[in-house]
């Protein structure tokens, strides 16, 4: 006979408290997937409790960020519960359910495969749909498979739920199409717009005919104002968008939020367009989770850095600045910043193809490097794949001697800190587990708090 829920989430829950005891950060997935292992109903049960329901934030490029904002917006206004470390897996939503007795609302990251499914166990109130770009492929397969897969869960969505997508995306703006209720996000100041689409874009084909879209702005890989010469499918209309976006190098950027009630003056403490993005999406879910366009601002303003992106660490008398890449859209978003914003003389890029990162890193030959990596004095190539990032940085036409190739993560972080001049700030480039770690190794030499402990 299977245990009462109370039963599962008391065991649950003492085996969080064992794990965080150990100082493990498997202690933000462990307690779900026990869980669910002892109930496979038991996520459905739990998310049925929360007197608001859910929301889910879904996206490749941008989630954690996204759903962070929310939490800064609702912050006072309601109890959350919120997968703040970025487990976005079911077992991570798990855990997120069980850890937050009090919650009255389930916001929540969810990774972009598994949406589907924890959406059909949820039933979430509102979803949010950011972006789909092409990232481990070893995994997802080809974003066509992801973009089919969403559009079966926004099929299964009530009617009474709320969709949010980027209109941008041509994958996701069209997923909107019929919805009663919806909101449409995106970028409106051409200014801002690349000259020409990047070669490594995406989403370049029109859904319906396969015409080759024509593009009026390009701004963040293949997001822009886009229209299908041949049959007409277009950026459908913007119900919330970004004009007047100003650009202040690594501080942050500016813009207009522009609803029905005009524009309101935002200004981020994060640089780049795809902070811009991210603000947007944050912004159209937590206007239909009920929060007020002051409060929006007001969240948005004060916000500051999910861990790991364009996050500022203090280690002694120098900082470091630690910017997440993952796929060559995001990579390239952070090579347009860090130019712009004045680029670096040393950087530390760790490489890594763990499971969380993709075995597939033949993506970096699709970033853009060339840009950052031609005004740097010296690069410290780290992580499980150095080698293969040193080859890269080679037919960039880097000099070998300008290189320098450390595997191991502690060891490259020091001599990226040693190149660096005091008081001065490094920049880390890292893939996802390489983050993880040097999030670690900065934690045990007592300059940062586990990520976990900052979540909670």
């Amino acid at each position: 006979m299977p245990l009462p829920l109370s039963a599962e989430i008391a065991a649950a829950r003492a085996a969080g408290r064992l794990s965080r005891l150990a100082r493990r950060g498997g202690g933000t997935t462990f307690p779900g997937k026990l869980l669910t292992y002892l109930d496979p109903t038991a996520v459905e049960r739990l998310a049925a409790r929360l007197p608001r329901g859910t929301a889910l934030v879904s996206a490749t490029n941008g989630k954690t960020t996204t759903t962070a904002m929310v939490a800064k917006v609702l912050e006072g206004k309601v109890r959350l519960a919120h997968n703040a470390a970025g487990a976005n897996l079911l077992s991570g939503v798990a855990s997120t359910l069980l850890a937050a007795e009090d919650a009255e609302l389930g916001l929540f990251e969810v990774d972009e495969a598994a949406m589907p499914d924890i959406a059909r166990r949820v039933r979430p109130q509102a979803l949010c749909l950011g972006n789909l770009f092409r990232d481990q492929l070893d995994r997802y397969g080809e974003l066509e498979l992801v973009a089919e897969r969403w559009r079966g869960a926004v099929a299964e969505l009530g009617d009474e739920s709320w969709l949010v997508v980027n209109g941008d995306d041509p994958q996701v703006g069209d997923l909107a199409r019929g919805r009663r209720r919806s909101v449409v996000f995106g970028m409106d100041d051409p200014r801002q717009a690349a000259p020409e689409l990047q070669h490594a874009a995406d989403s370049k084909w029109c859904l319906r005919c396969g015409t080759p879209y024509e593009y009026a702005a390009a701004y963040v890989g293949h997001l822009g104002d886009y229209r299908c010469p041949a049959c007409g499918h277009a950026r459908p209309r913007l119900d919330l968008r970004a004009r007047e976006v100003e650009l202040h190098g690594l501080d942050g950027v500016s813009f207009d939020l522009v609803d029905e009630a005009g524009p309101m003056r935002i200004r981020l403490r994060l640089p780049g367009l795809y902070n811009v993005y991210n603000a947007l999406a944050a912004a159209a879910l937590a206007r239909v989770l009920g929060a007020t366009r002051e409060e929006i601002g007001e969240g948005l303003t004060h916000f500051r850095a999910a861990f790991g992106r364009f996050e500022r660490l203090q280690l002694g008398d120098k900082n470091a600045l630690v910017l997440l890449v993952k796929n060559p859209a995001g990579a390239n978003e952070v090579v347009r910043t860090l130019v712009s914003g004045g680029p670096p003389r040393v950087a530390v890029i760790a490489l890594n193809d763990g499971i969380a990162d993709g075995r597939d890193v033949s993506w970096i030959w699709d970033v853009d490097f060339e840009p950052l990596l031609e005004r740097l004095d010296r690069i410290v190539a780290t992580g499980d794949r150095a080698a293969e990032l040193a080859l890269r940085c080679k037919y960039a036409g880097v000099s070998e001697e300008a290189v320098e190739v450390i595997p191991e993560l502690g060891r490259g972080l020091d001599r990226g800190l040693e190149l660096t001049p005091r008081g001065g700030e490094l920049v880390v480039i890292p893939t996802y587990t390489a983050m993880l770690e040097l999030r670690r190794i900065v934690t045990e030499r007592g300059f940062a708090r586990p990520y976990w402990e900052q979540a909670a």
